[in-house]
C-alpha cells in the first residue's frame, strides 16, 4: 500500500495563484492520476489529502484525504476535522478555516494492511479521535502531514509514538519536506511506528519513497501485553474542587 503527504497535488500559500488549480473532486488531476496508477500498477493508494473546491464555483474548499483500492476504485473519503488557526513564535500566522471547512466524521476503511483509521496533520494533537478510530476497529492510524519546522522538531515524534502507543496500533505518517516554491518549509521525517513506539522508518528530510514492512500480528500481541483498549472507561465531566 502507498502512503502519501497532506496536500499532494497542491501546496501554495498564495491563494491568487493557487485558485486557478483547484477543482472539486471529479475533475481533479492529482485524484484521477492517484487512481489510474493504482489500477495500472494493482496497489492500494492513500492519498493523504488534496485542497479542493467544495463545490463548483465556490471559494470554500475541503481538506480531503482518499483510501483507493487497487482497482483505481475510492474506497473512503475523510475531511480533515480539526482546522490549523494558530500563530507561531516565529511569525508564522495560518488561518485554516478562513478558506477551509471542517470534516464532520472520522473514518475506519478497511485495506489489505488492516483497518485503516484516517486523520490529517493537525488531528494528531487531538487523541480522542484516535481513541475513537481504535475502538471503531482501527489497527494502522495514517496521519498525512505538512508540518511546519519549529512545530516539527518539538512534537512530531512525540506525538507520533504516542498515538501509536495508547491505540496500539501502528503509524503510517507519510509528511511534506523541504522548501517549497511559496517559500514554505516542511519538517519531513515521513514515519512508521508499530504498535509498541518503535519506530520502524524515518525518513528524516529526505525527499521520495521510503518501505517498511509490518506485522499485522504484532498489534494482538501488544494488545494482549497492555490491553488499554479493553480498559477504557466512560470519563464523566471531572468534578472541580476550589
Amino acid at each position: 500500500m502507498v502512503f502519501t503527504p497532506e496536500m499532494s497535488g497542491l501546496l501554495d500559500r498564495d491563494r491568487k495563484r493557487a485558485a486557478d488549480q483547484l477543482a472539486v473532486e471529479e475533475e481533479d488531476i492529482s485524484l484521477a492520476a492517484a487512481s489510474d496508477a493504482a489500477r495500472m500498477h494493482d496497489i492500494w493508494v492513500h492519498l493523504g489529502s488534496l485542497a479542493l473546491r467544495r463545490e463548483q464555483g465556490s471559494d470554500r474548499l475541503v481538506n480531503r484525504g482518499f483510501v483507493i483500492d487497487s482497482e483505481g476504485e475510492i474506497r473512503a473519503r475523510y475531511d480533515k476535522l480539526h482546522l490549523f488557526d494558530v500563530d507561531l513564535d516565529t511569525g508564522e500566522s495560518w488561518r485554516e478555516s478562513s478558506v477551509y471547512d471542517a470534516g464532520d466524521a472520522a473514518r475506519v476503511v478497511e485495506t489489505p494492511a488492516g483497518a485503516l483509521g484516517l486523520s490529517i496533520c493537525y488531528d494528531l494533537r487531538f487523541p480522542d479521535l484516535y481513541r475513537a478510530l481504535s475502538d471503531a476497529g482501527a489497527t494502522i492510524l495514517s496521519i498525512p502531514a505538512a508540518f511546519t519546522v519549529p512545530t516539527g522538531k518539538a512534537h512530531w515524534h512525540v506525538l507520533l509514538r504516542a498515538r501509536a502507543i495508547e491505540s496500539a496500533a501502528f503509524v503510517v505518517a507519510a509528511a511534506q519536506s523541504g522548501t517549497h516554491e511559496d517559500g514554505r518549509a516542511t519538517y519531513g521525517h515521513s514515519l512508521v511506528i508499530d504498535p509498541w513506539g518503535k519506530v520502524l522508518l524515518d525518513m528524516e528530510d529526505v525527499v521520495g519513497v521510503g518501505f517498511a514492512d509490518i506485522d499485522t500480528d504484532c498489534v494482538e500481541e501488544v494488545r494482549r501485553r497492555i490491553p488499554v483498549l479493553d480498559h477504557r472507561r466512560p470519563i464523566p465531566p471531572p468534578e472541580r474542587i476550589r
